[in-house]
């Protein structure tokens, strides 16, 4: 309902228990007065331990009608057939909650369930279901199953001591293998069996790759069930990351299969084993499984029945893991010899955060061991505080790293702020990415590709970004940076002015491409012909901006401005005439390129690219066809054929213009040139010019 207010709710509320003629509920009430924002869901909807008879969950649809909640708890509600069902149809037609707690209902029958597997399957919002301790028998168990294989929305399922064993197990198994919504499964205390039963769950886990979360505790799964679940752990390339066996009576033969499994299983992160009598044999079978495992980060073994020797077998696999988070040893007859094997595997590990053991220290037959065993378990702590310390550093460097990765920090510097200056500011930003990195977040790859997955949260594992490949992040991509980047940085309010191109003699004397940002400001300071007069007037509006990125070298680009006003254009122009004047006897092959912002940089083949009109700024570096460190004559000189000449004679002038001239400055080129034309002074020039234009189109195939 659109625009309900608190006591709209109360008084509907109120009128439907006297129309049912049934109690108000005043723990209800209370809540519905303390509503506050009522337009998105609120919180909760608690009617724990209320009892709901069918006409109580009637006089609820006023509220169902009228506000959306997260959570409906409706545990232990003694909760009968018509009411259950009255209300999941509630639910489900108002899209009440998106978690629903229907636990403690003994009594909910088959149309309740019924009712229930109609909810699932139609609501879209429904994530979180918790039916503990309300008995899924066989007879409703069809009908949850239809609902979990039509893709269900639901996320978890908590069907804890729901009478699973048997068929309705077999049923649900078989629906979920279709499943790919769910991802938490809790099936504790449902007397499951070593056979029947963890075959199902074998089945399921080599079909269903997306549940993260089994919960098998408190169940008579034995090694014959373990053996079963292993074979489907097997096919677990991506899934399964929590597995919790607790209290299953597993022995030291069960953990011969777990053993040889976990070197496959790549997902598996959680392993608890607690409360089965797995001894030290069991442990030993388990290690080399463990070492050989890549995924595992937290394990339990509490109550395992160990002694020191087990100990000992557990501290190799510590000092061997470089990902082991967690591990739980309580409540095990761990004393001297095997906490003295942990406190040494703990001064060469450097992933474990927290390492549980029982605070006493344990009776031994010497007195002065007991005192012994306090330093030990003190240093074991310490141990795992100074890892904390570390992991905690390593995030921290990690946050910086991926704030910088994933927002390249743009710094506008002063115009003739020199450049090295700042790479070497940047030089560390470059070298970041050799820090460690974390779980679930992206890892930095070396400029190469060659860096490994990260594995875990608190492990970084290196990636050594080559020598070489820093070389060439700031030699290689400098120049293709320059060369192929923004080409237009914001033309739309003003005409930019191209970059100058650097006539052929000057690329062939020119010193490597490391600094091309530099190397032409030197020259738009010299004056020198290599640099367009068109950018000389624009010096003060010239900014430098230095992008930097993690990982990659550090780029400047040399953003001129330029106002299109005609008379700038025209002086642009004559200067140019003179520039060229001075350039001829040098090379009569090179005329300097014109700098009309609708020219594009001709390519080496003697096309103009089709970005003409679009982009108002030429490259800064010819294309890579003619490399300019090795001076490639022939490339040089072709370079100079196709640039066109300022009179626009050239063949792929004509090709250029009319496009050009859809932009909005376009007219200014045109004028130039005319203006160029009339206020030549020196005749004999202009024709030698044209005569030369002509012979070089002649040459040239279109």
């Amino acid at each position: 309902a659109q625009n309900v207010t608190v006591d709209e709710i109360m008084t509907a509320y109120k009128q439907a228990c006297q129309k049912l003629n049934c109690k108000q509920i005043p723990k209800l009430l209370k809540q519905i007065q303390e509503f506050k924002d009522l337009a998105p869901r609120i919180d909760c909807l608690d009617l724990k331990g209320e009892k709901l008879d069918y006409k109580a969950c009637e006089a609820l649809e006023e509220i169902f009608k009228r506000v959306q909640f997260k959570i409906v708890d409706l545990e232990q509600t003694s909760l009968d057939e018509d009411g259950a069902s009255a209300l999941f149809d509630m639910i489900e037609y108002y899209e009440s909650a998106t978690h629903l707690n229907i636990s403690f209902n003994k009594h909910i029958g088959t149309r309740g369930w019924q009712a229930a597997a109609h909810m699932m399957r139609k609501t879209n919002c429904l994530q979180y279901l918790d039916a503990r301790n309300t008995p899924l028998l066989d007879h409703s168990a069809p009908f949850v199953a239809r609902a979990l294989r039509i893709s269900s929305s639901l996320v978890v399922l908590h069907l804890e001591n729901a009478s699973l064993s048997g068929r309705p197990l077999m049923l649900l198994a078989t629906a979920l293998k279709m499943n790919m919504n769910l991802r938490e499964l809790y099936l504790a205390d449902n007397k499951l069996n070593g056979l029947q039963d963890s075959a199902q769950l074998g089945n399921l886990l080599k079909f269903n790759c997306y549940i993260q979360i089994l919960d098998l505790r408190n169940n008579h799964i034995l090694d014959s069930g373990l053996a079963y679940i292993c074979e489907g752990l097997k096919e677990q390339r991506k899934g399964l990351v929590t597995l919790v066996l607790w209290n299953n009576q597993l022995t030291h033969t069960g953990m011969a299969y777990l053993g040889m499994t976990l070197p496959h299983t790549q997902s598996l992160e959680t392993l608890n084993l607690g409360h089965n009598p797995i001894g030290n044999e069991g442990v030993r079978n388990l290690k080399n499984g463990l070492i050989g495992n890549r995924s595992v980060l937290r394990l339990g073994l509490a109550s395992t029945k160990l002694t020191c020797e087990g100990a000992v077998a557990v501290a190799e696999f510590i000092a061997e893991s470089p990902r082991l988070l967690r591990l739980d040893l309580r409540e095990n007859e761990i004393k001297t010899g095997g906490l003295m094997a942990l406190s040494l595997a703990l001064k060469v590990n450097h992933s474990l955060l927290r390492l549980d053991l029982d605070r006493e220290p344990k009776k031994e037959s010497v007195k002065s061991f007991i005192e012994t065993q306090k330093a030990l378990l003190a240093e074991i702590q310490n141990g795992c505080k100074r890892n904390f310390i570390l992991a905690k550093e390593k995030e921290e460097k990690e946050q910086k790293l991926q704030q910088s990765a994933s927002m390249p920090e743009i710094t506008v510097t002063e115009p003739l702020e020199e450049g090295p200056a700042e790479d070497g500011r940047d030089g560390s930003a470059a070298s970041t990415p050799e820090e460690g990195e974390e779980a679930g977040e992206t890892p930095m790859a070396s400029e190469n590709g060659d860096a490994e997955p990260a594995e875990d949260d608190d492990r970084g594992n290196v990636t050594d970004s080559d020598s070489d490949t820093d070389e060439e992040a700031d030699a290689g991509l400098e120049t293709k940076d320059l060369s192929e980047t923004p080409k237009r940085p914001d033309s739309a309010d003003s005409a930019t002015a191209p970059q100058p191109l650097l006539s052929p003699e000057k690329l062939r004397d020119r010193p490597p491409p490391l600094r091309i940002a530099e190397e032409l400001q030197r020259d738009a300071d010299a004056g020198s012909p290599a640099a367009s007069p068109a950018s000389a007037p624009s010096q003060g509006n010239e900014r430098r901006i230095s992008v930097s990125s993690p990982g990659r070298g550090h780029k400047i680009f040399v953003v001129t401005r330029v106002e299109s006003l005609p008379e700038r254009a025209a002086s642009a122009a004559r200067s140019w005439e003179d520039a060229d004047a001075a350039a001829k006897p040098a090379e009569p092959q090179s005329p300097a390129p014109a700098t009309k912002p609708e020219l594009p940089a001709p390519r080496t083949n003697g096309t103009v690219p089709e970005s003409a009109a679009g982009s108002a700024t030429a490259p800064a570096v010819p294309s890579a066809g003619s490399d300019p460190e090795r001076g490639d004559p022939a490339a040089c000189e072709s370079a100079a054929h196709d640039t066109p000449l300022p009179n626009g004679l050239k063949t792929d002038f004509a090709r250029a213009l009319p496009e050009a001239s859809s932009d909005g400055d376009g007219k200014m080129g045109s004028c130039a040139a005319e203006h160029e034309l009339s206020c030549s002074k020196n005749e004999q020039e202009l024709e030698e010019l044209l005569l030369e234009a002509s012979r070089d189109a002649g040459q040239e195939p279109l």
